[in-house]
């Protein structure tokens, strides 16, 4: 394994694209490799042991294209299967999962909401985390039915996508929150129709920069930093219409080469 090789990311579909962006803006001389499992999407819905094969498969991909490490760009892979992959694999492996810690110790009000998929707001990892720092604090739980699928179609403005998010933020708000976590990597999108709906009430938080801070930390604990001044490529995959995923790339500001590809 060298220095060069690629960071390999995966989600189920295009939300990881959320975590992607940070790891590019923070990590800018590193080669990625992304690989969109939209074909499968939403994982949140699976049964804990389909979570596990999709994220077996997901990664056994990804090595074959030699990645030095693999980020798990998915709340609901990374808080049912990282364990499973850790033991099985021998490259590093970042897992995501939402930031209840800060939200938990910044509220003023006592009261956080939480907007996560069902296999995340089920996992054992979400509990312990959630039982660790949220003691004396009101966590109002809210399963983003519908989010996902909407975002995989680029109905991200649709009047559906406004009615969901109606649905179940203005419970949050009635709670008198002050803090919102964000537990999907596909939610980040939806930031600007979020804030529509809550105006400056409360603070939104997601686990993107965190995420891209951590691989940094990793990739040199290993010396696998890439110091190569040449210039870096991506390459991202989907087993789906890349359609969606190309407008939301090319919507972010990057200068190394992009390259679409589906598998």
């Amino acid at each position: 394994m060298t220095s060069t090789n690629p960071i390999g990311v995966f989600d189920s579909g295009i939300g990881g694209i959320s975590i992607w962006k940070e790891l590019v803006q923070h990590l800018p001389n590193e080669n990625t490799i992304y690989l969109a499992d939209s074909k499968n999407a939403p994982y949140g819905e699976r049964s804990k042991q389909e979570i596990i094969n999709l994220s077996v498969k997901n990664t056994e991909l990804l090595l074959k294209k030699n990645c030095k490490l693999i980020v798990v760009a998915c709340n609901t892979a990374t808080t049912n299967a990282i364990d499973y992959l850790r033991s099985n694999y021998d490259v590093p492996f970042i897992g995501i999962e939402p930031a209840i810690k800060p939200a938990a110790l910044n509220t003023k009000t006592n009261a956080i909401g939480i907007l996560a998929t069902k296999g995340t707001l089920s996992s054992d990892l979400f509990h312990s985390t959630s039982q660790k720092f949220t003691e004396g604090i009101t966590v109002i739980e809210t399963i983003g039915e519908g989010l996902v699928p909407l975002i995989e179609n680029d109905q991200i403005n649709s009047m559906e996508m406004e009615h969901l998010l109606q649905k179940f933020l203005q419970p949050m708000l009635q709670q008198k929150i002050d803090y919102l976590v964000l537990g999907c990597s596909h939610y980040p999108f939806l930031i600007p129709q979020i804030k529509k709906i809550v105006g400056n009430k409360l603070t939104i938080i997601d686990s993107g920069e965190a995420v891209a801070r951590q691989t940094k930390a990793i990739l040199e604990r290993h010396n696998l930093l890439n110091n190569s001044t040449t210039k870096p490529s991506h390459k991202l995959f989907s087993n789906a219409d890349i359609k969606t995923l190309v407008r939301i790339v090319n919507g972010i500001d990057t200068s190394a080469s992009v390259a679409f590809l589906n598998f």
